[in-house]
């Protein structure tokens, strides 16, 4: 047993290379590049989870796998990218649920697509929904015709809701 943990280097693992105050900033850096990068580009694309959780999981993959497999030589510099990709997670989460022009910059509203069973193709077009995408989203909800739809809406983490119309 002793053999085991008298082989590891425990100075390169404990010991930082790179300033911790470097590493903030590049993390920093990059996280507001990336998050206004997919804002911009990704819109809602991202599915039933928003922008910033799969922001923070790409980035939590990549600077905790890059800690894992000795990418860094200490694992300080990895709990420190974490530690401040975090950081601003919560810092703008906090944010946008205190000031609502920063929820509105970073939380896209309620789009209509379907207004008392008319398809709105204009809103259609801005998010990229073709007639067979929301078509198929109708009969996932048990509805073959538009006519049916009271409204249906591209809610900001990329979901369509559906309301029916009165029988």
């Amino acid at each position: 047993m002793v053999d085991f943990f008298g082989s590891v280097d425990w100075h390169t693992i404990l010991t930082p290379k790179i300033s911790l105050a470097e590493l903030f900033v590049r993390a920093t850096f990059m996280y507001f590049v990336l998050l206004v990068l997919m804002r911009i580009i990704l819109k809602r694309q991202g599915g039933g989870i928003g922008t910033a959780d799969v922001l923070v999981i790409v980035l939590l993959a990549e600077v905790s796998g890059n800690g894992f497999a000795a990418e860094y030589k200490s694992v300080v510099e990895g709990a420190v990218l974490i530690a401040t990709i975090l950081f601003w997670t919560y810092c703008i989460e906090w944010l946008a649920h205190r000031f609502t022009f920063i929820s509105r910059i970073l939380h896209s509203p309620t789009l209509l697509l379907i207004e008392n069973g008319k398809m709105l193709r204009k809103n259609m077009r801005a998010e990229l929904v073709t007639v067979e995408e929301l078509m198929a989203q109708l009969r996932e909800n048990g509805i073959d015709d538009c006519s049916k739809v009271k409204s249906a809406c591209m809610e900001a983490d990329g979901m369509i809701s559906v309301v029916k119309a009165d029988p």
